[in-house]
């Protein structure tokens, strides 16, 4: 169902989050506490990397007509610019938004560095052995309240923020929702992956719940708080340069994969709201910040442009795959990409491996064995991943570095080289993720130590593999 509210000048149809079609989105829960009940009925521009315009229906023309910076704005508001791009980036590549605001976002006082327990830059440790990492720990609430920002981890990354190259891959676990403090951050763009409550993430351009099996994007800069119902965790990607995009289709042709208008950005939802010491974190050059201002972040009344969060529902990816024989490679499962200097090569991919048919004939069918000169980090959302159905946890990971030799288990292989070869339904109830980059990531201490969920067993997956070849037998067979 569209619904087209009036916009002052302007109006762009725009869903509403309950009525936006899905196959197998969970049911949104229901708010639980307070925190969670203006996340009720939202409504989303649709979308990637469109022009859009919004205001908040309670400030008709809150926009200004035909301009971006009138010598008096609307209501009295401040008008501010949020640059992700340098000027004079091609127009292409230029990315921009002008807010329309109750304060200008330069009023708050000094920053000072705060404890920033283990979130780091530091990538230090190295290792060409196959990682695998048992679900992180949820702190529980009896230990004390941990909100999104103080339960960030960083496992592993590349580069250096302040050359504006790299990237990084955390973790998150809280259980607990940020009280008068926003985050943002002025390394780059992250992506979220819930995977074991749903998020209700508040930014400058307004409000989303984002739920397992979903995804958000917080580009460089835009402030944001999130709140949680329960228990909560999850996985970040990090890129120090660049924006994600949609890949492109090539000969697949002009539909697939990722539709642009599965995209959701939120609409302008401000709050009018004094606070006494309202804290504003930062992450810059991978150390926190914090400082203090008396009133909200939340008081964008209108916006437009092109730079603003999005966030994306997996069970919508539309999946390609071989009808014949063979497999298309993983990057047909592409959903997002930061692509580098070099065409075709990522500094990071988001890929999906969602429910879908298997229908290759004489193929085997699971992902083949394989050493890549990519990075590979893995994460389960949820079921259990068809190459390695024991071990591979949901809320755990893996990383199999450059060159790091990887693929199906013993038992995998062994059941996928003899089996009914008859169309099968493949990775039902199962969501996993890789985030893919040409980069040789180095893990922090935290990641490889001292979070003591490294499985020192992993590489025993592959042990039990046998001598199948057999020179007087050229069929192959398994013994």
């Amino acid at each position: 169902r569209l619904h087209t509210p009036r916009l002052g000048r302007s109006f762009r149809p725009i869903y509403t989050h309950t009525n936006i079609p899905s196959r197998h989105r969970p049911s949104p829960q229901p708010p639980k506490n307070r925190d969670m009940e203006p996340f009720t009925n939202l409504t989303y521009l649709s979308g990637f990397n469109n022009e859009f315009i919004s205001e908040d229906p309670r400030c008709p023309g809150s926009l200004p007509v035909g301009q971006n910076n009138p010598q008096m704005c609307p209501y009295g508001l401040y008008a501010e610019q949020l640059s992700g791009s340098a000027f004079t980036a091609p127009r292409g590549s230029n990315r921009r938004s002008w807010l329309y605001r109750i304060y200008p976002s330069a009023k708050h006082r000094p920053f000072s560095p705060i404890d920033q327990g283990n979130l780091s830059n530091q990538f230090t440790e190295v290792t060409p052995n196959q990682i695998r990492w048992n679900p992180f720990d949820i702190p529980d609430l009896n230990d004390g309240r941990v909100d999104f920002v103080e339960g960030l981890r960083s496992l592993c990354g590349a580069g250096d923020p302040s050359s504006k190259s790299g990237m990084a891959i955390h973790v998150y676990t809280c259980n607990a929702s940020m009280s008068d403090k926003c985050f943002y951050n002025a390394d780059g763009d992250i992506l979220i992956v819930p995977q074991t409550g749903e998020l209700y993430v508040q930014t400058e351009f307004g409000k989303m719940a984002v739920p397992p099996n979903h995804i958000c994007v917080i580009q460089r800069g835009i402030r944001f708080s999130v709140a949680v119902s329960g228990p909560s965790r999850g996985y970040i990607c990090e890129i120090f340069e660049g924006h994600f995009e949609l890949p492109g289709l090539g000969p697949i042709g002009a539909n697939g994969l990722a539709n642009p208008r599965d995209f959701q950005t939120p609409v302008a939802c401000y709050e009018d709201k004094d606070v006494m010491g309202y804290k504003v974190v930062t992450k810059y050059q991978g150390k926190l910040f914090e400082a203090q201002q008396d009133h909200s972040p939340y008081d964008v009344v209108a916006w437009h442009g092109n730079y603003a969060p999005y966030m994306y529902d997996l069970s919508l990816y539309s999946v390609v795959n071989s009808v014949s024989f063979d497999h298309c490679d993983p990057s047909i499962f592409t959903v997002l990409t930061c692509q580098s200097t070099t065409p075709g090569t990522a500094i990071a991919d988001f890929v999906i491996f969602p429910p879908r048919w298997g229908v290759a004939e004489h193929t085997f069918r699971p992902p083949y064995y394989h050493r890549n000169c990519m990075s590979e980090f893995m994460g389960l959302i949820h079921g259990a991943y068809e190459a390695k159905e024991d071990g591979f946890q949901p809320g755990g990971g893996s990383m199999h570095s450059i060159m790091t030799p990887h693929g199906p288990d013993a038992q995998c292989f062994n059941a996928a080289s003899e089996g009914d070869l008859s169309p099968v339904r493949v990775a039902d109830n199962t969501q996993s993720f890789m985030f893919e980059s040409a980069l040789s990531l180095k893990y922090t201490t935290w990641g490889l130590e001292t979070c003591e969920k490294v499985d020192e067993y992993y590489y025993q997956c592959w042990q039990p593999l046998r001598k199948n070849f057999n020179p007087l037998s050229p069929g192959g067979a398994v013994n």
